[in-house]
C-alpha cells in the first residue's frame, strides 16, 4: 500500500511515524482543539467560518499565535498534504489538531500550538439518503455545560461513551442531554427539530458544539423565510415533532427516519439539502 502523509507542525511525515511523547499535553490533559473540514471542488467549504471558531477557541484557551490559523495557512498546507497523498480531485475530510507544546503538570510550560493536519478520502455511502437515522436517548451521562461546551475539545469522553452506547445497540447515532435533561446535540453533529412550522435548534447556552453547519443550516432557513429558534428543547418534542435532523461539516445534512416507535417525515430536511449544494454567501449577500 502507499504511504499515507500527515503535516506534523509543518514536516509532512508518513502517518505511522511516532510524532508524540508521554509528556504530550493532548495525550495527558486533553489540552487542545480540533477542526473537522470538507474538501469539496478544490477548496474546503465553508472555511472562513472555520477559522473563526478555529481562534475564537484557541484565544479561549490562552493559545499563542491564533492569527496565523488563517484562511490561506489552513488551505495552503491542506493543498501541499493533498498533493502528497495523490489525492487531487478527490472529496476529503480533512482533520487539523492543535494543542499545546511543552510540559508541565496542569499549569503549562509555553502556550505555542503545535498541529497536526490530516487528510481522508471520504467513501462512497452505501446508505441510501431516502432511509433516514434510527436514533436513540443516551442517559447514562449528561454533558455539563459552560461557556467551554462550544469548543471542539480534544477531550471527548463523553461522546466516546456515547458511542459505545450507539454501537452496542446498534443505533445510527444517539442524541446526548446536557446537565438540565435537555437535548443538547448528536455524536457527531448539531440537531434540529421541525414543529409546527418552526425549526428549533438547541441554543448555544444548552452546550452544544458551535456548529459550522449549523450556522449555515440556520442562515439558509432564514434566508428562505423559515422561522429558527435557538431554545432549550425538552426530550418529550421527539414524541410529537414532525422531522429531526443532524448536522455536521462533513456529512452535511442527514435526516432522522425514527425514535423508538416514532416515524418522521424528511421535507424540510430535503429542501434544505437540495439548497445546501449550490449555496453560496457571496451570492445572497
Amino acid at each position: 500500500m502507499p504511504i499515507h502523509y500527515i503535516n506534523y507542525d509543518g514536516t509532512l511525515v508518513p502517518e505511522d511515524t511516532s510524532v508524540m511523547t508521554v509528556e504530550n499535553r493532548a495525550f495527558r490533559y486533553g489540552d487542545g482543539l480540533f477542526e473537522t473540514m470538507l474538501w469539496k471542488d478544490g477548496d474546503i467549504r465553508f472555511l472562513k467560518f472555520h477559522v473563526e471558531r478555529l481562534q475564537k477557541s484557541m484565544k479561549m484557551l490562552h493559545l499563542d499565535e491564533y492569527a496565523k490559523f488563517d484562511e490561506f495557512f489552513i488551505r495552503s498546507r491542506a493543498e501541499e498534504l493533498i498533493r502528497k497523498n495523490n489525492l487531487v480531485g478527490k472529496r476529503l475530510r480533512i482533520r487539523l489538531i492543535v494543542f499545546r507544546d511543552g510540559g508541565g503538570i496542569y499549569s503549562p510550560q509555553t502556550n505555542r500550538p503545535v498541529y497536526v493536519l490530516q487528510v481522508h478520502k471520504l467513501e462512497d455511502t452505501l446508505r441510501d439518503r431516502k432511509v433516514g437515522l434510527i436514533v436513540d436517548l443516551y442517559t447514562e451521562y449528561k454533558k455539563p455545560y459552560s461557556d467551554l461546551s462550544g469548543i471542539k475539545s480534544n477531550n471527548s469522553l463523553i461522546y466516546v461513551l456515547a458511542g459505545l452506547h450507539k454501537k452496542k445497540f446498534s443505533f445510527d447515532d444517539v442524541l446526548l442531554l446536557n446537565q438540565d435533561g435537555s437535548l443538547c446535540e448528536a455524536l457527531t453533529s448539531n440537531i434540529f427539530v421541525y414543529y409546527e412550522k418552526t425549526l428549533y435548534t438547541p441554543a448555544l447556552s444548552e452546550g452544544c458544539i458551535d456548529g459550522v453547519m449549523r450556522r449555515v443550516i440556520m442562515d439558509m432557513a432564514k434566508h428562505e423565510g423559515i422561522p429558527v429558534v435557538e431554545a432549550q428543547i425538552s426530550p418529550e418534542i421527539m414524541k410529537r415533532a414532525d422531522e429531526i435532523f443532524c448536522t455536521n461539516a462533513v456529512q452535511g445534512i442527514q435526516w432522522v427516519m425514527g425514535y423508538k416507535q416514532k416515524r418522521y417525515f424528511n421535507k424540510m430536511a430535503r429542501i434544505l439539502e437540495e439548497k445546501l449544494i449550490n449555496w453560496n454567501y457571496e451570492e445572497v449577500e
